[in-house]
């Protein structure tokens, strides 16, 4: 029995990347230029330093991260990546100044948000009306915070009754606290629930290995279709109401 939906966000409720064409029409740098900058721009106004050299640095520390996320399951809170990045260059800031370095990488999306996915809005209103909905979703640069604001922006947040996010959660997908989390925020046993996700590692698999049911999103990632173990694909929002209710019959 399917009695709840867990969404990931990224790429299968927010449109990863919309921002940048916003960016770009607004003479911006682009999201990943703009990380590095930041960074550079405050050890600069405290000590020179090339800005290559930063950049290769913020490289060093994305790759860590990158490790830790995919083969330990927990995404480094911005701050704590930055602590990897400013060691490896053996400098410091004042606290003031990394805090705001912090704050400038965490609501960057929330500040030139990306679009929600088109359909999304209309899906979760049809299906929370028979199902508890939550969010499962990795915080890679924004973090829970700002996601729950990027979805209240766009008039989401209403649909969930839970958000399991990986920074607070303290482990990423497919870890198992990730769906335990969001199972005991909507009262449902984990075998109750159904997950929709565009990554086959991270959101299929994970889900089905605790007995849940998955769905591949591919509306605007459809890199997994062809070696999916899903349930069942899912190609637009418009589809996703029956395909739930034809796994809830099986």
């Amino acid at each position: 029995m399917i009695k709840a939906i867990s969404f990931d966000l990224w790429d299968t409720v927010i449109h990863d990347d919309s921002d940048e064409p916003k960016r770009a029409a607004q003479g911006l740098r682009s999201k990943k230029d703009e990380r590095r900058y930041l960074v550079w721009d405050a050890l600069n106004r405290v000590e020179p330093i090339p800005y290559e050299t930063v950049a290769i640095a913020y490289d060093v520390a994305d790759a860590a991260f990158n490790h830790a996320w995919h083969n330990q399951h927990v995404t480094w809170t911005i701050g704590e990546r930055l602590e990897v990045l400013l060691n490896g260059l053996g400098r410091k800031l004042p606290e003031s100044e990394l805090a705001a370095v912090v704050k400038a990488h965490e609501e960057m999306e929330v500040t030139i948000p990306p679009d929600p996915v088109d359909g999304v809005a209309h899906a979760l209103a049809t299906l929370s009306a028979d199902y508890k909905l939550c969010v499962v979703s990795d915080a890679i640069v924004s973090p829970g915070r700002c996601l729950r604001q990027w979805l209240e922006m766009n008039g989401l947040k209403r649909y969930f009754g839970g958000f399991a996010f990986s920074d607070e959660v303290g482990y990423s997908k497919p870890h198992r606290e990730m769906f335990a989390s969001a199972a005991s925020q909507l009262g449902v046993d984990i075998t109750d629930m159904v997950h929709v996700g565009d990554r086959d590692h991270n959101d299929i698999k994970g889900a089905q290995a605790l007995g849940m049911k998955a769905i591949l999103f591919t509306a605007t990632r459809d890199r997994d279709k062809h070696i999916t173990s899903a349930d069942a694909i899912c190609e637009r929002y418009a589809g996703l109401p029956a395909i739930v209710q034809q796994l809830a019959t099986k």
